[in-house]
């Protein structure tokens, strides 16, 4: 069921709900949804295995895992456990850091990047549908709030 056929049906009732607490509650149902599409979509990794793989293509040199670990707003056990599935499947390598012998960095492999070029066409299609009819500054606006409601928790 669509979340806003959830909210609209008479199987609960959210009008006593204050607007920030029906807002987190957005936000998690939301990543339900888009966690499950993603995944059945990329069969060969998970949404958040796929998610990784991104963030370290965002960085300027290859990260530590404790550098993913603050990216992706995850504990250094989770990350390294997603690391490890990857490993796994060649989608990544550690590299001992050149500079500092007890550092590892994360690099992606060949393997990887034939992925992400095999599924970047579904992945903006998906994309596209997901924001579709939404205007950027309305986009912008929601990367701002999430942005502050971030910072207040630190």
């Amino acid at each position: 069921m669509k979340l806003d056929a959830v909210i609209k049906s008479d199987k609960v009732d959210f009008s006593n709900i204050p607007p920030e607490y029906f807002l987190i509650g957005l936000l998690s149902a939301f990543e339900n949804r888009f966690q499950t599409i993603a995944d059945n979509t990329m069969k060969e990794i998970s949404w958040k295995q796929f998610f990784a793989i991104i963030c370290i293509s965002f960085c300027k040199e290859a990260p530590t895992i404790n550098d993913l670990a603050e990216i992706l707003g995850s504990s250094h056990q989770n990350v390294k456990q997603i690391l490890l599935k990857l490993e796994k499947k060649g989608f990544i390598k550690f590299q001992e850091d050149k500079h500092d012998k007890r550092k590892q960095r994360i690099v992606v492999t060949k393997a990887c990047l034939k992925f992400c070029d095999k599924n970047n066409e579904t992945s903006s299609q998906i994309m596209k549908k997901m924001f579709e009819g939404i205007p950027e500054k309305d986009i912008k606006t929601t990367i701002k709030t999430i942005i502050k409601m971030d910072n207040n928790l630190k």
